[in-house]
């Protein structure tokens, strides 16, 4: 896989210098993004930071930035690619796990398409795995639900992708992981995606990962693991979606479900709400609370104001409730927590 990959990526920068390429078949776009944001957390937890299981919009009563980014993108007949680069505090606690210098890299990938049913990509790209993405604008609430910050936001490997018609698409993907650049063990996972769109207002999407996540100097234990959701327009106002997570891993299981609602109040104004449920009472992928495990439950209500197609403003009020003392409040460990959060967007 290394071989393509590198293979993949040269013939990616040479390309341009082809003379038998057409100039006019070559696009090059540069975008950017910054998410700038304050949040107070009422629990007022001594760390100045939200929970262990949350890694968007992480510090409490602290002006700061959670995604800044730079995206030079190349799309030409047959060949593509993506160079992202970025900093904030996303990318300090999401990739904690990797050298330091690959917390800056986004995305680094590079596809060909074979034929216009048939394509591949090889390098970091966006996970295939969830609706919600690390980038706020693209999310229909402000912050993200427990399913999407406890499940890969990118990946590296290879993926293959085909179109059987307009309405159904599959992926199939070759990876270093759960949600790691940097491989940990010698072994590989597998990824599926099967997306079902028959008609313009419902998406069904099945994703599934299969994989060891043990480093090599422990016995190996497979991670299986199935995402599902589904997305109905309502009306030209109105998008509704159902979220559900499933794994289990050397016999532990864990699950989370979510209901995503967005209202598009007019042009400028928007309005979303969420309710979730996350369950990982074995401590399989939010490891912070290993004698209890974590159960809970939370919604939100954001109301969004769009400036301009480069600017918005957003505010989220969220409410979360655990089984167990999950929270912080001034240093005593509580069951419950509710937020405000403030996010000025800007791209290009």
């Amino acid at each position: 896989m290394k071989q393509l990959f590198v293979a993949i990526l040269l013939r990616f920068v040479v390309c341009p210098i082809h003379a038998q390429d057409s100039v006019a078949a070559k696009q090059w776009q540069l975008s950017g993004f910054a998410d700038l944001y304050y949040q107070y957390d009422f629990n007022e937890p001594l760390s100045k930071e939200r929970p262990p299981f949350v890694y968007n919009h992480k510090k409490h009563n602290s002006p700061s930035v959670n995604l800044s980014l730079v995206k030079l993108s190349y799309s030409g007949a047959k060949w593509k690619g993506n160079l992202a680069l970025m900093a904030g505090d996303y990318a300090r606690y999401n990739l904690a796990a990797e050298p330091h210098w690959l917390q800056y890299v986004y995305e680094a990938n590079a596809g060909y398409r074979f034929t216009d049913k048939f394509s591949a990509e090889a390098g970091i790209f966006p996970s295939h795995i969830g609706i919600e993405s690390a980038i706020s604008k693209d999310c229909w609430n402000l912050s993200r639900s427990l399913l999407a910050e406890n499940s890969p936001y990118f990946e590296t490997g290879l993926k293959l992708n085909y179109a059987f018609n307009s309405r159904w698409s599959a992926s199939v993907l070759l990876l270093n992981g759960w949600q790691n650049i940097k491989e940990n063990n010698k072994s590989k996972a597998i990824g599926t995606q099967l997306v079902f769109k028959p008609n313009e207002k419902w998406l069904f999407n099945s994703s599934s990962f299969i994989g060891n996540e043990q480093p090599d100097s422990v016995a190996a234990l497979v991670r299986v693991f199935h995402n599902l959701y589904i997305t109905y327009e309502l009306d030209k106002k109105m998008n509704m979606a159902f979220l559900l997570d499933a794994g289990v891993e050397g016999g532990q299981t864990w699950w989370g479900s979510a209901a995503l609602l967005q209202y598009k109040i007019n042009k400028k104004m928007n309005a979303g709400a969420r309710g979730e449920y996350y369950s990982d009472p074995h401590s399989v992928v939010i490891t912070a609370f290993p004698a209890t495990g974590i159960q809970v439950s939370g919604y939100s209500f954001n109301f969004d104001f769009i400036a301009s197609t480069w600017l918005s403003v957003r505010t989220e009020m969220k409410y979360m409730n655990s089984a167990a003392d999950s929270f912080d409040r001034s240093g005593k460990p509580v069951k419950k927590n509710m937020s405000f959060l403030l996010s000025l967007a800007a791209g290009f």
